[in-house]
């Protein structure tokens, strides 16, 4: 039996780099895998929680979706931008808006962790940037890594099982993109 696989453009802009490391990701598991994907710049929601978790706010369809595409997936590749050293908001939004209580996490009675209702499921993370990786993980902190393996992805239960950093992208020569291409592809291959 195939392994579902989720690919996840986390990108707001539609033409983007990750947009191409999302395809190529999508088509090197295509073998081995049954892969979906998504592209965040084609879903629309509001992605304000207006009111935190104190009244239901309905999901919107791409919103009712995405959960049963999480539900779906048994390995997940998140390709995401770094902006400002974080998320980008849209993307952030999607996550505040979907990972609720009783899909996402439960809380329990006299217990100070809730329940992970997405565990099982892993996940690979591939950020780029337009700072060298170097800089972004050992001067800027990484900020984004330990926002989803810890405190997002993990709490959940989703096991983040690989983090890569491409970059710099503003800088990048055509050359260098193919070369990070060709790199995704291999992963995706392993």
């Amino acid at each position: 039996m195939k392994k579902h696989v989720l690919v996840i453009d986390a990108n707001p802009k539609q033409a983007s780099f990750c947009a191409a490391l999302a395809s190529t990701y999508s088509q090197s598991y295509a073998c081995e895998s049954e892969v979906r994907s998504l592209s965040l710049s084609a879903m629309t929601f509001d992605s304000n929680l207006n009111n935190g978790y104190d009244s239901i706010q309905a999901l919107e369809p791409d919103l009712v979706d995405f959960q049963a595409q999480l539900q779906w997936a048994e390995h997940i590749v998140l390709v995401i931008p770094v902006w400002w050293g974080g998320l980008p908001a849209k993307f952030k939004g999607l996550i505040d808006r979907t990972f609720l209580p009783d899909f996402a996490f439960k809380y329990q009675p006299n217990k100070a962790i809730p329940d992970k209702l997405l565990k099982g499921r892993t996940a690979e993370v591939v950020l780029t940037l337009d700072t060298p990786a170097w800089y972004y993980r050992f001067v800027q902190g990484d900020p984004v890594t330990k926002q989803l393996k810890h405190t997002i992805l993990g709490f959940c239960g989703i096991k983040v099982v690989s983090m890569s950093y491409i970059g710099p992208i503003i800088s990048s020569t055509p050359q260098q993109r193919e070369k990070w291409l060709e790199r995704v592809t291999k992963r995706g291959i392993k």
